[in-house]
């Protein structure tokens, strides 16, 4: 009897096939997974017909180089949530890596490459803090969160005086955000790079699988010799470290710094993560559902002001979507848990077979 197991992230998932299973669930299936994707499509053409002006290459533009740190907070949101916890210092946390991307060039002289290179380790090593709450200490990874996240935006404000932070800013650090290739941001390519490496990672390697064996059961993930406290430290790190360089970006975009900014970047960030485990992997964070999410709010959000939506259209739009994508993903996510308990069944009454 072959005693080989798959350890494929997609093991316990129900595979539905168009020849034994039919059109109508075959349908369902693919409804489910490329339904937010085909969503994102239709938008675009909807928009395009109603407005000529939306299919340019000037709107492309400008939702690249606006949503493109919000995508970055989504992902740095999506690794926590792998290891089932949740982070809001993709809100809190950029607050005060920005003002500390141009405080340390304009009043303390560092270079930027410096300055960029110090909110990176400070911003690691506040994610390690927040690491150890959660996982040591054992407290509720939205609780400590919070905690140390508003400490940590009073901290801004003490270190900021309350003031915008202004000063001459070396052209090569304003570069990081404002540069473009072939016409494309460059801040789209930040984006794109990150989501390869961060898929490859949690998609196509046993770290990754680590990740999500924490996320959905911890304490079978501890009966098999995986590390619980390790993995979920290890991912506050990581968003914490992406945290801080969407706050560089933004002192590089904005060239200003105040405690004003900042979170209204968190809940379109988690919105996006949320979004985006009803998509390709329905009931399971990822990376590519994580930036088809992001997708969706930049083009709704950009089609309706193009249609004259009034200022407070965007927090409506974020907030209305991100109750509906929380309840997607728990409908996706009790879907999961019965696929997996069927796939299971069928595995346990098939016989087996000797070699």
């Amino acid at each position: 009897m072959s005693n080989k197991t798959s350890v494929k992230s997609t093991a316990l998932e129900q595979r539905v096939s168009l020849a034994q299973d039919g059109t109508g669930p075959w349908l369902m299936q693919i409804l489910t997974r490329y339904g937010l994707l085909l969503l994102c499509i239709a938008l675009v053409i909807l928009f395009s017909l109603a407005t000529p002006s939306f299919a340019s290459m000037l709107t492309l533009q400008a939702i690249l180089s606006s949503k493109a740190k919000i995508a970055l907070l989504a992902l740095a949101a999506t690794i926590p949530m792998i290891v089932g916890k949740i982070d809001l210092n993709v809100g809190f946390g950029i607050v005060l890596w920005h003002i500390l991307a141009i405080t340390l060039q304009v009043e303390y002289g560092f270079s930027w490459q410096m300055a960029v290179l110090a909110v990176l380790v400070i911003s690691a090593l506040y994610g390690l803090l927040n690491g150890i709450l959660v996982a040591l200490a054992d407290i509720d990874s939205f609780v400590a969160t919070l905690g140390s996240g508003t400490v940590l935006y009073a901290i801004a404000l003490w270190h900021s005086g309350g003031r915008q932070i202004v000063g001459d800013l070396p052209d090569a650090f304003i570069a990081l955000h404002h540069t473009e290739i072939g016409g494309i941001p460059i801040v789209a390519f930040y984006v794109l790079l990150v989501a390869i490496v961060l898929w490859l990672v949690t998609e196509h390697t046993p770290l990754g699988r680590c990740m999500y064996a924490v996320g959905g059961n911890p304490a079978a993930a501890r009966l098999n010799g995986i590390s619980v406290n390790r993995f979920t430290i290890g991912a506050f790190i990581v968003s914490s470290v992406l945290t801080g360089f969407s706050g560089v970006l933004i002192a590089a975009e904005q060239g200003v710094g105040q405690a004003s900014v900042g979170m209204d970047y968190l809940l379109p960030a988690l919105v996006g993560a949320f979004l985006g485990s009803t998509t390709l992997r329905p009931g399971r964070v990822n990376v590519w559902g994580t930036v088809i999410g992001i997708a969706i709010l930049a083009i709704g959000i950009a089609g309706i002001q193009q249609f004259g939506g009034e200022f407070w259209v965007e927090p409506l739009f974020n907030g209305a979507t991100l109750l509906l994508s929380i309840t997607l993903a728990g409908y996706a996510q009790r879907r999961r848990l019965l696929n997996q308990k069927a796939v299971q069944r069928r595995q346990a009454d098939t016989p087996e077979r000797h070699h």
